[in-house]
């Protein structure tokens, strides 16, 4: 800092200065900015604020109202909001508040904010300064013609739920123009990413994106707990040139995937769908892709794989939508009631033997079922067996008992990149436990470790395996999709 005054740093072609400066994080940047004038006007350089990566709204985490955040918000998006190329947007949830995968104000994983009226001030007050910031973010990008990435999460269906949505036409209504001119100003857009931002996204959003961006389009995600499509199979056909989609799998339906298996597009390689059970009242399955419509795919798609999330689903529907021809690649079943039965398991181990990469297994309940009884193999045993791609296996709410847990270890060893199980759904065979000695949960911890060839625990913090599904879904899809 001593040369910033000096011969030294004034000396430095600014160019150097810039790339120096290119090392640092955005807040490290910010901070820079205040030593001196020439730093200040090299830090604002716009190379070095190509991507943006914001956190607005909650106002939580007892570091003030988020609407003291919004003049610095105001200030950066300002500075570069003209000529960011990648900016990713998402709302953090208020303290003591985590949207719900469904309506029931008893979910486990949701926070209750109108059982403490002081919460639920907070809470409104956070949810208002959301839309504030919103509005300066896309009002900063909106004539930005070198767009390139826009990721956008914020499972805002608790604006919904508290009718904030019905008291906001007017902003609403000015986020959804912004949004549109954003789209129709854009002329590289290549990444495309909108996840349950209700107000945002309408079916009548993509009819603006420009036609350049069309072309170069590569990756869509369009999210959303309950309005219907929000793609119709005219703004599909125009998107000639995706790689990577992310749909309601309601919203998949048969002519969407006829268009996807057209031979004059380009072949899909990632499709990643998201099953809600909660919402199949209103978004129901008729309609969807059959097993004629994945075979097509398949044959236009070769290398396609596909991620589904299914929340809160029954087995019924689960066979429903799990074709043979569905090449999946990930399988997430999360639930806080709903009973996978070891049935499905059977056939999603049969089926899909030679794709199945990732597999989470997860249920919020304090009953801990055994899918294992009255058969001979259990039928978590007979997927690890089976699916020889098998890399990813987490666990939670359903009964794994510890033998099995080291069968698991030792058919798939070090190939069993993950291997998460709570400490709360492993049990001990009291039959084995006559003859075992020592204490059973380092044995366990012992023998499960020898079997994946690397150090292994069970986790101790179900939090950990129970992250907030809907936002999992978001950034997992994010990987799936780049990881092509």
């Amino acid at each position: 800092m001593a040369l910033c005054g000096g011969v030294g740093a004034m000396a430095l072609p600014s160019e150097l200065i810039v790339h120096i400066f290119s090392f640092l994080s955005d807040r490290d940047k910010l901070r820079a900015s205040a030593v001196c004038s020439r730093w200040r006007e090299c830090l604002f350089y716009p190379a070095l604020w190509t991507e943006l990566k914001l956190r607005i709204g909650g106002g939580c985490n007892g570091g003030g109202s988020s609407s003291e955040e919004t003049p610095k918000l105001e200030f950066l998006m300002r500075k570069f909001g003209s000529f960011v190329r990648e900016l990713q947007l998402e709302l953090a949830p208020v303290e003591g508040y985590l949207s719900p995968l469904n309506s029931d104000p008893s979910s486990a994983r949701m926070g209750q904010p109108d059982s403490d009226p002081q919460l639920s001030e907070r809470w409104r007050d956070a949810m208002a300064t959301y839309l504030d910031q919103v509005l300066c973010v896309f009002s900063s990008i909106r004539n930005n013609r070198n767009l390139r990435k826009l990721s956008l999460y914020g499972d805002t269906c608790v604006l919904q739920q508290e009718g904030l949505l019905d008291r906001g036409d007017k902003k609403i209504n000015e986020i959804q123009q912004l949004f549109m001119e954003v789209l129709s100003n854009g002329r590289q857009l290549r990444w495309l990413s909108c996840s349950f931002m209700l107000g945002l996204v309408t079916p009548c959003s993509l009819a603006c994106l420009s036609n350049p961006s069309a072309e170069t389009l590569q990756h869509l995600s369009l999210l959303d707990h309950q309005l219907g499509p929000l793609i119709s199979p005219s703004e599909l056909d125009r998107l000639s040139n995706l790689h990577s989609l992310a749909l309601d799998f309601a919203d998949l339906t048969s002519e969407l995937c006829g268009l996807l298996a057209s031979p004059l597009r380009t072949p899909l390689h990632r499709l990643s769908l998201l099953l809600n059970g909660t919402a199949l009242e209103f978004k129901p399955l008729e309609g969807t892709a059959t097993e004629d419509d994945w075979k097509a795919l398949i044959r236009v798609s070769a290398n396609l794989r596909v991620y589904i999330v299914a929340l809160e689903v029954n087995s019924s529907e689960l066979l429903r939508v799990l074709k043979p021809s569905l090449p999946l690649e990930r399988l997430h079943l999360d639930s806080y009631s709903t009973l996978v039965t070891d049935g499905t398991l059977e056939l999603i181990s049969q089926q899909y033997n030679k794709t199945l990469t990732h597999f989470l297994l997860l249920r919020d309940d304090p009953d801990f079922p055994d899918l294992s009884i009255n058969r001979n193999e259990d039928p978590l045993v007979l997927l690890s067996w089976r699916c020889t791609q098998l890399a990813v296996l987490v666990i939670h709410g359903y009964t794994v008992w510890s033998h099995n847990l080291v069968a698991i270890s030792r058919l798939r060893g070090s190939s069993l990149r993950v291997l998460t199980v709570s400490e709360e759904s492993v049990d001990f065979d009291p039959d084995q436990l006559v003859c075992m000695e020592g204490d059973p949960v380092h044995n366990l911890v012992k023998e499960v470790s020898l079997g994946l060839g690397r150090v292994w625990h069970p986790c101790l913090d179900s939090s950990l395996v129970l992250s907030e599904p809907t936002q999992h879904f978001h950034r997992e899809l994010h990987a799936f999709s780049v990881s092509m």
